[in-house]
């Protein structure tokens, strides 16, 4: 599956509603993470959608009307290892509860 992820100015993250209320963009995978979560410095969320194509496309065509940023390949790979990482520790976390 492939994904696309949108930075959000904190000021816009009330519109994140309107783009994951979409018809096809709900039936995607939708993630949203403010930027301190990840230990980013910027004031931003991250939404991250991954899905079919023509979902992807919905949500690249509404965000652009939304003004979301849509990041370039490598920022989105660097946000996207962020937030594996801290699904993975979120993981091991309870792991260790249960052993």
């Amino acid at each position: 599956m492939t994904y696309v992820i949108f930075e959000v100015k904190s000021e816009n993250v009330g519109k994140i509603n309107t783009l994951t209320k979409d018809d096809l963009v709900s039936r995607q995978s939708i993630l949203t993470r403010d930027s301190s979560s990840l230990d980013l410095e910027k004031d931003v969320s991250y939404v991250k959608i991954e899905g079919s194509d023509k979902g992807l496309k919905r949500a690249k065509e509404l965000a652009k009307e939304l003004k979301f940023k849509k990041l370039d390949e490598k920022k989105a790979k660097k946000v996207d290892e962020k937030i594996k990482e801290q699904e993975d520790s979120a993981a091991y976390g309870m792991g260790m509860i249960f052993d």
